[in-house]
This record gives structure tokens, C-alpha cells and sequence, in this order.
């Protein structure tokens, strides 16, 4: 059956991508605009991205709200970048979009880029809030979709390494939105490590 992507348009997802297509499984990638302050480079490199790799063009859901209201350093420039770059409930509201997604285009899971648990430095970036989205979204929606995780045993670099092997070259990963990345969110900060 088909799979629902989670395509952010950084490294990780990217990869992600390339390598649930060498699997030949279908997939349909899903962009999701959280009021992230680097949409618009996130958004140019998912096009980018899918158009390179002949993926069918990315559906976009729209809940910018959320990153108003519920915000964090990836929604409002005043806050830290670093201090306060959690953004309560994002994971959750990816998976319980995705999954509701992938039901009513008759997919049997989704597949999110989160990396190595022990990497983790939010809570819903560990193994037990999958598991536990996983039930929660079966009992809401009547149906278990698998949730994947196929980057779980990836550290960043190794995912620097594959992407670079598979010529993956439309990625954008800085956190704060700018033209040249940041240097200093998570994200730029992983690429360092």
C-alpha cells in the first residue's frame, strides 16, 4: 500500500524520501505549513526536491495558525532561536495530520524523519511517543496507520553521507528562515557536529 511522506524539505526528510522510493513502495508527500519562519525556503526546496527526484508534487496543508498562537523560536523571530525552539505539539500535529491524510487517500502508514532516539532532545522525538501517537491516532481515527520511522537508527552525519551518495542536493535545514542559514539553531548546529 501507499505511504504518506512527511516531506519538511530538510536533509532528513529528503533522504527519507529518496530512500522509501528506491523501496518502489508509492508514496505521497505531504508539506506541512506550521507558520515555520523558514517556509518559504522550506517550500521551494520540497518542489525542488520532488521535481529532482520525479516525486508527484507535494499536497500542502495549511495550519500557519498554530505557529502563531502556539508559538516557539520556529514561529516568532523574538523569541530564541536555541532557548525556545520547542514547539509544543508539532510531532502530534504532523502524525495526526499525516494519518488522517493517508486515511482518506487509502495509505496504510506515514513516515516521519526522526532520527536516532538518542538524539533526542524533545519529547515527542522518542520511541515511546511514536508508539504512543501510533494507538492514540488508531483510536481516533478508528483504524491503525503505521507510523515509520525508516532514519531511526541515523545519526546526522550518516545522513549527511547517504544524502551526499544520493546526490540529494535540494535541502534546506536552517531553522531561522534566511537566505544563508543561521549557524546557529539546532538545526544548523547538527550539520557542525
Amino acid at each position: 500500500m501507499s505511504i504518506v511522506t512527511l516531506l519538511s524539505g530538510g536533509m532528513d526528510s529528503c533522504l527519507m524520501s529518496v530512500l522509501t522510493k528506491e523501496t518502489g513502495r508509492d508514496q505521497k508527500p505531504l508539506f506541512i505549513n506550521y507558520g515555520q519562519l523558514n517556509y518559504n525556503y522550506e517550500y521551494k526546496s520540497v518542489m525542488a526536491h520532488a521535481s529532482q527526484f520525479g516525486f508527484q508534487k507535494p499536497t500542502v496543508i495549511d495550519v500557519s495558525g498554530y505557529g502563531k498562537i502556539i508559538s516557539s523560536g520556529l514561529t516568532d523571530s523574538s523569541k530564541h532561536i536555541v532557548d525556545e525552539a520547542f514547539l509544543p505539539g508539532r510531532n502530534m500535529l504532523f502524525l495526526l495530520i499525516a494519518s488522517s491524510f493517508a486515511l482518506q487517500n487509502k495509505c496504510s502508514a506515514i513516515s516521519i524523519g526522526l532520527l536516532r532516539e538518542d538524539t533526542a532532545i524533545f519529547p515527542d522525538q522518542t520511541n515511546d511517543f511514536i508508539y504512543s501517537a501510533e494507538q492514540t491516532i488508531a483510536k481516533a481515527l478508528g483504524q491503525k496507520i503505521e507510523i515509520a520511522a525508516p532514519l531511526r537508527d541515523f545519526y546526522k552525519k550518516d545522513v549527511i553521507e547517504l544524502a551526499r551518495e544520493k546526490g540529494i542536493v535540494a535541502s534546506y535545514s536552517c531553522h531561522a528562515g534566511g537566505e544563508v542559514p543561521c549557524g546557529m539553531c539546532i538545526s544548523c548546529m547538527e550539520f557542525k557536529i
